[in-house]
Order: C-alpha cells, then structure tokens, then sequence
C-alpha cells in the first residue's frame, strides 16, 4: 500500500504540473490563432480521449512523464491552403515566442498562487538561534557564539530557519567572505562579523551547510519517543508503533533520542533488551538492527523508527500574517528568489561548484513528494510550489527540444529578420535531445546510488 500511495501521489503531482505547464501553451495558442490538434497529459497509447467543439483532442496518455500539445503546423504534415491562417509556423515570430514562453510562465504563476494562499494562511517558522558551534570551524572564526539569533546573511534578513537555509544554500561553491549579523536574547543590538570561505562544501555529494559552518541550531531536548515505524524494518517485526517511549536498552536509560539512535546505530546486528512504554503499561522485548552503510560507507544499525517530532516552544516560532496585497507580494519575492537561485545552481553545477551528485529524477521527487504530503497539506503545496519553479525554469533553458531551445531559434529570427536554417535547428535538436537524455540518466543513476 505504502508504494502504491508513493506511485500515486508522484503521478498526481506531476499530472498537476504537466497539465499546468501544457495549459500555458495552449491557453496562448487559442489566443494567437492557433488550431490546436491534441492536448496530451503522458506520452505514448492514448488511455483516454475526448475532443472539444473546436477539434481539439484532449488524450491521457499511458506514459504518465510529460505531456505535450500538438499544434498545426506545416512543416508536421500538409496543411490545407484553408486552415494555413492557422498554421504555428505561419504566425508572427512574436506570438510564437508567447506560445512558447507560456508554458514555462505558467509554472512560475502556479507558484505564486501557490505561496500566495500559503502567506495569506499565515506563514510560521523557526527563529534560527545557535546551539553550539564547533572549534576551529567557519562559525568560530566568525565570533558566532551559543544563544545568539543569526538575524541576517550577507545583508539578507533571516527570520527563520527556512529563510537562513536557503541564504547558505545560496554560498555552496563560492569563495570569499561571508558575512553573519547576529543578536544576543533580549537585545536589539546587532553584531556584524565574517569569515573567509573557499569553495565552501564543493566536494560533498550532500553537503550538510550547518555542519558545514561548525555550528547546531537550537532544538530542545527531544525524548525517545517513536514517530513512525516503517514497515518491514525491526522496529515493526516487534511490534512498536507511534507513541512508545524508549526507556532503557540493554539496561541503559535512554532519556533523549538522539542517546538511543547512537546505541543503535552502533550495534548493527546485535541483539538489544529494549523497554519501553505505552499508554502507561511498560513492555519489553528484543530488536535486531539492521546493518546498512551510512553517507561514509560504515556499517551501522537501523530499526526503522523516526522521533516524534516535540511542539517547539511559543518564543521559537515566529508567524507572518498578511493580507491579500501583502501575501501576493511576499509570493512574488520568494518565487523569484527561488527563480534566481535554481539559475545559480545550475551554473554552480555546470562549472563543478556544486557535485553532480546532487541532481535528482523522479525516484527523489517521488519520495520527497510523498514525505511533504505526509507533513501536512502547508508543506505538500510548498513542495508543487518550489517543483514548479524548477520545472518552469529548467525549460527556459536554451536547450533544442525545451521551449528555451525554441526560444533561442525565435530570438533569433526576431533579430535577423530570416529564421534559422531548418538542417541547422534539426542538428540542434539532435544535439538537445542527446542532453536532455544524458541528464536524465545521471539523474536516474544518483537516485539508485541514494536508495
């Protein structure tokens, strides 16, 4: 059941995306004049198929991994002089780049819808205070010390942990200096200080930008109490189920959780004396942890729980009402923060700031999905939100086959007054479609490496 629901919510999800994106362009088209002949979710056999009054075909098709519509177009069959007025190729270059650039800015648009209605429920995060810092380490060289709220990054303001991830996120690969402001509790004083930098975490496959500064955010003390079980694993074959409270293993108090994921991760296939409680009755019985290797390739031990996540405390969580005006606002500011950041990345990737590694396909987009989902309705549009965006913007890529290779074409024409020889645009294509398979490949082979 569990990877029936995984298939179904990612197939939903980029149903929802694809659609959208498809819609752009044939929202455009109709308005430019254009005879739209298929509106297609998925590739391959058509599943199911129905027409309009104005002959479109709008077809489910049985690869459910993208989408397309299909237009008249002469140069994909004998267009008859009648309907040649309908033509994509016979419209001004100008409305053939609004067709094209539609589906892209369909995208970014659901993402703005999308964090518009999430700013106007109210947005709530973290208030991102220091736990510890490490000796010797980027944060230490910065004078950041316990207790003090990071209250901005290189200038920019972070509130939250969210808002803080992505301004580090944003330095992975550069070199040079970076800059913290930082406050004590129950001061408005604001301390400026920076540290130098140098292709900061370049080398991680999954850099880790807390570790990676030397420091810990703030968290509570979080008890031993399980949040979830996964099926199959130790932990379900004796029985835990959510809420049990880890009490002592093989004798030893456990009163905080990370003390118990040390025990266990320590014993891979060792047989541990767990007692624990639930609902007041204290039971007890014997796991067996799994041996897997961790990010470094040591044997560890896992059982297949996840902590109950605690209610952080009322001063930690601060929360940003806005009205419509205000919301819509803040919805375009983070939608192109995001815009110029997936940009960054890419151009990180492309000159080896940023490992490859990190380049996902559809299985961690399925279990990031699925993972979102199960947090809650916020995080889930959150995730459709920030995938959008990478949709839209990996299409505005001026690659031959995406709408930005045909952008490229178009520009092109617009400039030189004649279009781009067609032997030079199919050459391209081939070229586009050679990339296009290439990255997914990769994205593909990082997925399996990751399971």
């Amino acid at each position: 059941m569990e990877l029936l629901y995984t298939i179904g919510l990612t197939l939903g999800t980029l149903a929802i995306l694809v659609a959208i994106h498809e819609f752009g362009h044939f929202w455009v088209a109709r308005r430019c004049g254009v005879q739209v002949l298929r509106f297609s979710i998925g590739f391959g056999t058509s599943l199911y198929s129905w027409r309009d009054s104005q002959g479109t075909e709008y077809s489910i098709a049985a690869i459910p991994l993208g989408g397309y519509v299909k237009m008249l177009d002469e140069r994909e069959g004998e267009v008859p002089d009648s309907e040649l007025h309908r033509a994509f190729n016979r419209k001004p270059v100008l409305q053939r780049i609004a067709v094209v650039v539609a589906g892209p800015l369909a995208n970014l648009l659901l993402a703005v819808v999308a964090y518009w209605f999430l700013f106007m429920a109210g947005e709530t995060g973290y208030v991102p205070i220091i736990g510890e810092v490490e000796q010797g380490s980027v944060a230490a060289v910065a004078g950041l010390e316990p207790d003090q709220e990071i209250v901005a990054v290189d200038g920019s303001e972070t509130p939250t942990w969210q808002a803080l991830s992505l301004r580090l996120l944003d330095r992975i690969g550069d070199s040079g200096t970076i800059k913290f402001a930082v406050k004590y509790p129950d001061s408005d004083v604001i301390y400026e200080s920076e540290a130098t930098i140098h292709r900061w975490l370049s080398d991680q496959e999954q850099p880790d930008i807390y570790a990676g500064l030397g420091l810990r955010l703030y968290i509570p003390d979080v008890p031993a109490i399980v949040g979830e079980v996964v099926p199959k694993s130790p932990a379900a074959a004796i029985g835990l189920v959510p809420g049990d409270k880890v009490l002592r293993v093989d004798g030893v108090a456990m009163p905080l959780w990370g003390d118990w994921v040390d025990y266990v991760r320590a014993r891979p296939e060792q047989a541990i004396e767990l007692d624990y409680e639930r609902d007041g009755e204290f039971l007890q019985a014997t796991i067996v942890p799994q041996r897997i290797a961790d990010e470094n390739g040591e044997d560890i031990g896992r059982v297949g729980v996840a902590v109950a996540i605690p209610d952080m405390p009322p001063e930690m969580v601060r929360s940003y009402p806005r009205g419509p005006l205000a919301a819509l606002g803040a919805s375009l500011v983070r939608t192109g923060e995001l815009s110029v950041f997936t940009l960054k990345s890419i151009k990180k990737m492309l000159t080896g700031l940023i490992s490859s590694k990190n380049l996902s396909g559809p299985i961690t987009i399925a279990k990031v999905a699925t993972a979102s989902a199960k947090s809650g309705l916020e995080s889930y549009i959150s995730f459709i939100a920030l995938l959008s965006i990478s949709l839209g913007i990996l299409n505005l890529l001026p690659i031959p086959v995406l709408d930005g290779g045909h952008l490229l074409f178009y520009t092109v024409e617009l400039l030189a007054g004649r279009p781009v020889p067609e032997k030079i645009q199919a050459m391209g294509y081939q070229l586009g479609l050679f990339m296009v398979l290439g990255i997914m490949m990769l994205a593909l082979y990082n997925d399996f490496t990751r399971l």
